[in-house]
């Protein structure tokens, strides 16, 4: 499960790993990503451009987009037969940008929250799927982030984690076009000793707090 998550980079920093990529307006910050909001992928449709689509896929035959609200996470296992992915994994994939994102460990009757990043301090590359959903008024663009069984890192922390990229041949082979088994070689668990974690506020536990104090560490 991948339920919030934070993006809060620079320009700057996007170039140094993506290369000449185009931006537009200036990227907001959002230290408190979640379902429903807008945040910032690239896809296959226009793998040289960031852009904005709504976090929670709303499938292309669904009758109302509230469903998307309940499609945030794709589970890797058997995502090439399930109705709401399956035509995305085959054609429509991403790339889901963040700097780190939150889980929440029981202790003491209590639910506290990680932040996890990367042990590099690099922009975090999450695998995702995306759809364009058009029988509203204007077409909507969503995504799912794709999950997967954790790594050592994360296993004291939850059962599930993003299936993560860290290298560039990754992001240009997720989003060229290639054969379904070989797409799906490429959601498997992280490799260890990629991540780091540390303790936050609950302050990120309030959707409406948002700010660069949900990235300070709790002294314990």
């Amino acid at each position: 499960m991948c339920g919030r998550y934070s993006l809060s980079t620079d320009p700057n920093q996007l170039k140094a790993q993506f290369g000449d990529i185009e931006m537009g307006d200036a990227i907001q910050p959002n230290y408190n990503v979640a379902p429903t909001q807008y945040s910032y992928v690239i896809a296959d449709d226009h793998p040289n451009v960031l852009q904005q689509f709504k976090w929670g896929l709303i499938p292309f035959w669904a009758k109302d987009e509230k469903i998307g609200s309940r499609m945030i996470n794709a589970r890797s296992e058997g995502i090439e037969d399930k109705p709401s992915f399956r035509a995305a994994i085959r054609r429509r994939r991403c790339l889901v940008l963040a700097d780190s994102f939150y889980e929440w460990v029981k202790r003491d009757g209590k639910k506290i929250p990680q932040r996890i990043l990367m042990k590099d301090d690099s922009l975090m590359v999450m695998a995702g799927i995306w759809e364009v959903w058009s029988k509203g008024p204007a077409p909507v663009y969503s995504y799912s982030i794709i999950t997967c069984p954790p790594n050592e890192e994360m296993v004291p922390i939850h059962n599930r984690m993003p299936v993560i990229f860290p290298y560039k041949d990754q992001w240009e082979e997720w989003l060229s076009d290639m054969e379904l088994n070989r797409v799906l070689d490429m959601l498997h668990t992280p490799d260890n000793d990629i991540l780091k974690t540390y303790e936050v506020s609950t302050q990120v536990n309030n959707v409406r707090n948002n700010g660069p104090e949900l990235h300070e560490a709790v002294n314990k």
